[in-house]
């Protein structure tokens, strides 16, 4: 996820802090609501509150049906230290403009989960001193929002970094203890094989501090995926991931296994349409797991032109749409039904045109060869198999354009 984006405090402030965490919680005075089920945190789609045009959370809930949001991102601040600020910027022991927008939701029977970390920015888990410390500054988060879930998106550049992980994992522990009933979500990159060198040692890192989350998701997409069946496949491989590095059987791992997907055009080119979020949840439910979200509501509306001049945009998805279509396979996730009809599964084409074969990842094409894929044609340069139309600049597809 392409988004917006030290603390050496004393030993005894450190301790302090950490041992205040449950005593945090008492004193809450957020005017927090009773908790929704777990699958409706499990169902939060990603929001920024602060930026990429932040839709009307009231709309998307009056028009979907949805009561869950995943706010982003909490950092540390641009500036150093280990205090809790949205996007590096702004501090939230100060904080009364999310705050408005969480107590919008809750007013209408809704609740938020916070998701730190995200895509770049500087991390708690980097700038704090070790996980007690890390854990006192989220517990900020928790107390001032009176926080039933939480996300920990643990992906560039933090992953790379042993300590930082350490710290991240210690203070969902802490939390996870401090914190009864808390849901706690871990979401890290996908790959073909599941997650990378660096999203395995994160589990691994959690199996040796004993730390089980909610779930572990991972983000297929930005990394040659094309569409639903290559992420199901990452999904099948991230299940066996889990199986080895817990010693869990197949149904425990989809219990505790999440997807976070990217609606539209990727960051990278790839297009993920309706029919594709459809195939996804169809596995998601079928396979009994934890966790269906996405990247995100601020995306979920459809651009002007269609394709947004071929580029990815923070505020619309490059696919034709309606708005929310996206949002709405998160409602039918959490067992709910919209209040509309169903989710378009194929993008509307352009009256009187129509589109043509879609793109298969495993078909071979020569030149000449035209293909559908994310509402445009595709016409092939030269022979290729498995090369997402668009997702290189100067690859073998040439853009056609609509059709």
């Amino acid at each position: 996820m392409k988004r917006l984006r030290a603390c050496l405090a004393a030993v005894t402030a450190v301790t302090a802090a950490a041992a205040a965490t449950t005593a945090l919680v008492a004193t809450d005075a957020s005017g927090a609501t009773t908790a929704l089920s777990n699958r409706w945190y499990a169902a939060a789609p990603y929001l920024m509150p602060r930026d990429n045009n932040p839709p009307d959370p009231a709309a998307i809930m009056d028009a979907t049906g949805l009561k869950a949001f995943q706010l982003a991102f909490v950092l540390a601040p641009n500036g150093g230290g280990c205090t809790p600020t949205w996007d590096g910027t702004a501090p939230v022991s100060s904080d009364t403009a999310v705050q408005s927008t969480i107590a919008a939701i809750r007013a209408k029977g809704g609740d938020v989960s916070v998701s730190i970390g995200g895509y770049g920015g500087t991390k708690l888990g980097q700038a704090c001193a070790d996980p007690a410390a890390t854990a006192a500054a989220y517990q900020q988060v928790v107390t001032k929002y009176g926080l039933h879930a939480i996300d920990f998106d643990l992906e560039e550049p933090e992953y790379e970094n042993t300590a930082a992980i350490r710290n991240e994992i210690g203070a969902a522990k802490i939390l996870q203890q401090n914190n009864p009933g808390l849901y706690v979500s871990v979401t890290t990159a996908g790959t073909a094989d599941g997650t990378g060198w660096f999203g395995k040692q994160m589990l691994l890192e959690a199996k040796s501090q004993g730390f089980t989350p909610n779930n572990f998701s991972i983000m297929p997409f930005d990394g040659g995926f094309g569409g639903a069946s290559a992420q199901t496949a990452a999904l099948t491989n991230f299940n066996q991931i889990l199986q080895s590095t817990f010693g869990w059987d197949q149904a425990t791992a989809y219990a505790h296994e999440g997807f976070s997907g990217m609606n539209g055009r990727s960051d990278t080119g790839e297009f993920f349409t309706q029919a594709d979020f459809g195939t996804v949840l169809d596995y998601a439910t079928s396979h009994h797991m934890d966790r269906f979200t996405f990247w995100s509501l601020n995306r979920d509306r459809p651009c002007t032109p269609v394709d947004n001049n071929g580029t990815t945009s923070g505020t619309c998805s490059s696919v034709a749409q309606n708005a929310w279509d996206f949002a709405k396979y998160s409602v039918t996730f959490a067992g709910a039904t919209p209040p509309d009809s169903p989710p378009t599964t194929t993008p509307p084409a352009d009256p009187g045109t129509g589109c043509g074969t879609a793109w298969s990842a495993s078909a071979v094409y020569t030149a000449g060869d035209e293909v559908s894929y994310g509402g445009h044609t595709w016409k092939a340069k030269w022979w290729t198999q498995n090369e997402t139309p668009g997702a290189a600049e100067w690859g073998p597809w040439q853009d056609e354009g609509t059709c």
